[in-house]
């Protein structure tokens, strides 16, 4: 029987009548590279807060490295790597401080593998934290989720602010912590970050999963957002879906044969074309119901 990393059954969670998660279900496997996508609101940060007892749940219950949520937060939270979406640091404390600090909150002396992070990240640890930009704040915060080597990486939309440069240092890092044995779970609205480098995935919305699948089989469900200048009739693409018209611009999500698709535009005169993934929003909206059934 496979091993599970994360384990979540039916939990809910609601902020008065506001609904955070409403009956989740999540499996992860150890070892697994696992997206978690969804719009801002779906629920993601309250998935994982609840996952690592940083919040309670109304009910269901959950597991993480086989830990129970309710009774082993410290546990969990000294061996789990996690990266919130927003950073939080005391003030005045240099980036080393905040290293230092948080190896001594799980124990740890972090230092040789602390100073490889920050250089291959290019941080400047004798920097104060609060004078750095917003995307060496970030990189702080990925030192203090992988200085420990941890089994289990929990990151919450962890490349806010990095530079495509640092983007793809920080997934080299990650890939090779998961060749190593460690559990990555990414979460993430940028479909492609989900698309290039996880191998099984769920989809949350309104607080519930509605697809868990291997990113091959929920990419193939997904569209591309058209948009050009020119003539081209509705009627001539069955698979098109979300038509609009404005200006001598039209705009549609498309999920036939792609090559069909340039076949019939390259019959017609076209001033000017974008074909793009589509927001990850649109997906969800336009080729989801709510029990996770393609529209």
């Amino acid at each position: 029987m496979e091993k599970r990393a994360i384990a979540a059954e039916e939990l809910t969670k609601f902020y008065g009548k506001a609904r955070g998660i409403d009956h989740l279900n999540l499996s992860v496997g150890e070892g697994e590279f696992f997206g978690f996508i969804g719009p801002n609101g779906a629920g993601k940060s309250t998935t994982i807060r609840t996952l690592l007892g940083l919040i309670f749940p109304d009910s269901g219950k959950g597991q993480v490295l086989g830990l129970d949520i309710g009774k082993d937060k410290k546990e969990i939270l000294r061996r789990v790597g996690y990266l919130p979406s927003d950073n939080a640091f005391y003030t005045g404390m240099k980036v080393k401080d905040a290293l230092k600090l948080s190896a001594g909150l799980r124990g740890k002396n972090c230092n040789v593998r602390a100073a490889e992070l920050c250089g291959r990240l290019q941080l400047d640890t004798e920097k104060k934290v609060e004078d750095l930009s917003f995307g060496n704040r970030k990189k702080v915060g990925i030192v203090c989720a992988l200085q420990h080597d941890p089994e289990l990486l929990i990151l919450d939309e962890p490349t806010g602010g990095l530079d495509p440069l640092m983007q793809h240092e920080f997934f080299d890092i990650l890939q090779e912590r998961n060749r190593q044995g460690a559990t990555v779970f990414l979460s993430s609205h940028v479909l492609s970050e989900i698309q290039r480098h996880c191998s099984r995935a769920a989809i949350i919305r309104e607080g519930q999963v509605i697809a868990c699948d291997s990113v091959e089989k929920l990419a193939r469900s997904n569209a591309r957002r058209v948009t050009l200048q020119g003539t081209v009739r509705r009627e001539d693409l069955p698979g098109a879906k979300d038509w609009t018209e404005i200006g001598g611009t039209t705009s549609f999500l498309y999920s036939g044969d792609i090559n069909e698709l340039v076949r019939m535009l390259s019959k017609t005169e076209i001033r000017d074309l974008t074909i793009a993934e589509p927001d990850l929003e649109e997906i969800i909206l336009h080729y989801y119901g709510k029990d996770g059934e393609q529209a």
